[in-house]
């Protein structure tokens, strides 16, 4: 009897174990149901952030593309409107050139015809005009009444083509300064010195204001100066100086005139025709030969 009441209460005793040891498994299984049923929720979650993420760098790819080909668009319409300007700007730039061509080819004309006419006024004699004579008055009133002409009248004891040399004209009649000029040039190129002389002397005379004036003028001083006579140049470099002060040959005349006072042994003032060049025209192309000559005669001193 008492070996069954044991045999019951150990019994009993085992399933009071075994029931506790099942309550807390199947409390921890349902845990790992449910963290497991958490883990699919997350995968199927990363799933579709997955996918929505690839549609949306999808649709980024698109959105850039479409970009792009719009930026290559404005770009290639960008390039082709410069383009296009460039091509205007060019054209106009050429229509520009070839109107200031003309326009120089027509200055040129014009001053061209400007000397020949220059030349033929100068060219024709200047006749008196005409005594008239009123049939009603005496002779002596008649004489009377007309006025002299300017100048007066040559000399009725001298025959018409005596009249005196300083009513002769002083060029040819009908020479144009131009062919004047370059004939007075081809002289000074061929280094005869006297007729160069005389060709742009005689340009200066007929044509004082022309635009060339100051080069004959300065080429005089240069063939005195080639031939040796250093005073005559010189002097001739003072008339460009003083003459035509606001010619483009007065810097080289400050230059030819301190050459030509050290040929004459006149240093200080050689060095004062270059200082006084360096002064006004510093940027001259002689400048720096005039400063090259002050150096050497620096040099020359000890200085």
């Amino acid at each position: 009897m008492v070996g069954m009441r044991r045999l019951a209460l150990v019994g009993a005793l085992v399933a009071a174990g075994l029931a506790s040891a099942a309550l807390p498994a199947a409390a921890q299984s349902r845990r790992e149901m449910q963290m497991m049923a958490d883990i699919r929720m997350l995968q199927e979650q990363t799933q579709q952030l997955q996918q929505q993420l690839a549609a949306a760098l999808v649709q980024i790819g698109d959105t850039l593309k479409q970009l792009s080909a719009r930026a290559d668009d404005q770009s290639e319409a960008t390039r082709k409107g410069f383009a296009d300007q460039k091509l205007n700007v060019d054209q106009v730039g050429g229509d520009l050139r070839v109107v200031k061509e003309r326009v120089d080819e027509t200055n040129v004309r014009i001053t061209s015809l400007s000397q020949e006419i220059e030349a033929l006024r100068i060219a024709i004699p200047r006749f008196p005009p005409p005594l008239t004579t009123d049939p009603t008055a005496s002779g002596d009133s008649a004489t009377a009444a007309v006025p002299p002409p300017p100048g007066g009248l040559p000399d009725p004891g001298l025959p018409g083509d005596q009249a005196p040399a300083a009513a002769l004209p002083a060029i040819n009649p009908g020479i144009s300064p131009q062919r004047l000029y370059d004939t007075a040039w081809t002289d000074y190129t061929a280094g005869q010195w006297t007729l160069c002389i005389e060709g742009f002397s005689t340009y200066l005379r007929s044509f004082p204001r022309s635009e060339a004036a100051d080069d004959a003028q300065f080429y005089i001083g240069e063939c005195n100066y080639a031939d040796g006579k250093y005073p005559d140049a010189m002097d001739a470099y003072n008339r460009v100086i003083v003459n035509f002060p606001r010619g483009d040959k007065v810097p080289d005349a400050y230059y030819k005139r301190g050459m030509a006072f050290e040929r004459m042994g006149q240093i200080d003032r050689a060095r004062e025709s270059w200082e006084t060049l360096l002064k006004l025209y510093p940027d001259a192309e002689v400048a720096r030969l005039g400063k090259q000559n002050l150096d050497r005669l620096a040099r020359s001193r000890g200085l």
